[in-house]
């Protein structure tokens, strides 16, 4: 049920590498560029403030060192001992600002996302939705997009931490001493090449933990709509065969992506510890040839657990980047697929007649397997047709391309002489009132789900129209009446929510209206009353 790559077809556009994805979410930060730079400045700032610590440690500790031989100076001690909690305090001020803007960007982002998805619903033709799962379509808009906010929120904040501390750190311990600084590098570089070597490899198994998601959705959305005809036909042994296959499936690449992520940190770890012991041995012989205070070796110990802590922050930040790349590239394709053709409006109609012609109209769903050859059909203003036939004649795609949910591949349909080519989606749309079999209803009270979006209505037309498909005997019983809250779970029954759909549609007051098998599960005598 999950969507792949063949499914979305030659019309998505697809960022298919780690780059791509990242120039994707770079144009939706670049709308909070000022935001997104008075986080990097704040952040830098409080890293660079945070690093001077140390090194005004290593004055202090040569000042208690001294004073063991010599007499103490407890006023400098104390001056270097205010400055550093100064600068402590301005730094934590900083990364406070710096985490709040940050979150500010990052759910921005994610917030911009979800109202692109939204208009991108409203534009995709509905062929994709056809050949996708609810369920992965979903995932897209709702996991993928809660996971790169909140990864972006913490991979950008930890590189630019990282970066900073790396630059002024090595600037500051280059300035206290050349051989313990080229020490530290050698240790933190070599850390990082191994981590980068683990890191590259991770990268397909985060893409295929997202996928996986998706299609655990799709599975889990497919078996909760489908739990009764599971239960009739005794399918709960397949149902959870699927079920297991895919579980199995994305606790794989879950397991793969976690344990090399984590194993990335666990050496950044590792790498420090060996660095600690260099330094200290490395120091202890330089101190006992008089190149350095004992000062210094203090300051290097801290510099190299913030220089390889910086290197660790940085594996940490591509692993997140990795989980973020993933999810914007499945974000990426639903938003990167091919809108419905644009459209101008080229004739005013408003009303209709009521003449509707197909005009030597072809169809099929693939260029390969036409299902509508050559049809024509004329049906005059007033009149009442029905249209018959067996499963998968193409009765319900005759109204689809009646709407426009579909062009034509050649042929024309008219309406009062007018090509629905010449007429916005909505134009046509607008002339119809349409009821299908699979009714829908939204959470929210029984006026709103017949009334829509319509805010003209009368209760006394409310009442006509429910009275006129044998509603008011259903609405009369509730509690509440029209205000009863109701929703697509509710438990009415299914010919009730088809009145519902036929009060919707007849209150509209369309010049023409479409029923596919809008009456199937309503009585003969309520069919009736419809009728006439």
């Amino acid at each position: 049920m999950s969507m792949s790559k063949d499914s979305m077809g030659k019309n998505s556009k697809k960022p298919d590498n780690f780059k791509e994805a990242w120039i994707d979410i770079f144009h939706y930060i670049k709308r909070y560029r000022f935001l997104f730079i008075l986080t990097a400045v704040c952040s830098a700032l409080a890293s660079g403030l945070a690093l001077v610590g140390p090194y005004l440690l290593s004055e202090m500790t040569d000042l208690i060192h001294d004073g063991l031989t010599e007499e103490m100076d407890i006023d400098e001690i104390w001056r270097i001992g205010y400055i550093l909690i100064g600068i402590y305090a301005v730094s934590g001020l900083l990364t406070f600002f710096e985490n709040y803007m940050m979150a500010t960007v990052s759910q921005r982002c994610a917030q911009m996302l979800r109202k692109d998805i939204s208009r991108k619903m409203n534009s995709i033709p509905l062929h994709y939705f056809d050949r996708s799962s609810k369920g992965d379509v979903m995932s897209r808009v709702t996991y993928d997009v809660d996971t790169l906010g909140m990864s972006l929120n913490q991979c950008i904040g930890s590189l630019v931490t990282a970066t900073t501390t790396l630059v002024i750190s090595f600037i500051l311990m280059a300035i206290l001493d050349i051989p313990l600084t080229l020490l530290s590098v050698v240790i933190a570089v070599a850390g990082f090449l191994v981590i980068k070597s683990i890191a590259k490899r991770t990268q397909k198994y985060f893409r295929s933990q997202q996928k996986s998601l998706g299609a655990m959705n799709g599975l889990v959305e497919e078996q909760y709509t489908g739990h009764t005809v599971v239960s009739i036909y005794a399918g709960q042994k397949e149902a959870m065969e699927r079920f297991d296959q895919i579980n199995d499936e994305l606790g794989r690449t879950a397991f793969r992506s976690q344990f090399l992520g984590g194993i990335s940190n666990h050496l950044s770890g590792l790498i420090s510890n060996i660095g600690y012991v260099l330094i200290c041995v490395t120091g202890a012989m330089l101190y006992m040839g008089g190149s350095i205070s004992f000062g210094v070796i203090v300051a290097f110990m801290i510099y190299v657990k913030l220089f390889t802590g910086a290197f660790s922050q940085i594996s940490g930040a591509v692993v997140s980047m990795q989980s973020v790349a993933a999810a914007a590239e499945r974000v990426f394709i639903f938003l990167g697929y091919e809108d419905m053709s644009k459209e101008k409006e080229t004739v005013e109609m408003d009303t209709a007649k009521g003449e509707v012609e197909f005009r030597d109209v072809c169809f099929g769903y693939s260029p390969d397997k036409q299902i509508i050859h050559d049809l024509s059909i004329k049906v005059e203003p007033g009149q009442k047709i029905a249209i018959v036939g067996q499963t998968g004649a193409g009765k319900t795609t005759m109204i689809n391309l009646l709407m426009r949910f579909y062009e034509v591949d050649s042929g024309d349909i008219l309406i009062d002489g007018i090509s629905t080519k010449e007429l916005t989606r909505q134009q046509v749309r607008n002339l119809f009132g349409m009821v299908l079999q699979e009714t829908w209803m939204f959470e929210g009270t029984l006026r709103e789900n017949i009334v829509f979006n319509r805010t003209d209505i009368k209760d006394e037309d409310l009442d006509r129209v429910c009275e006129a498909v044998g509603l008011h005997h259903f609405i009369a019983s509730l509690p509440n009446g029209y205000d009863t809250k109701i929703g697509d779970n509710d438990s009415m029954s299914v010919g009730q929510r088809q009145q519902i759909a036929i009060a919707r549609a007849m209150l509209d007051n369309p010049s023409m209206i479409i029923l596919d098998e809008a009456t199937s599960s309503v009585d003969p005598l309520t069919e009736k009353l419809i009728k006439q």
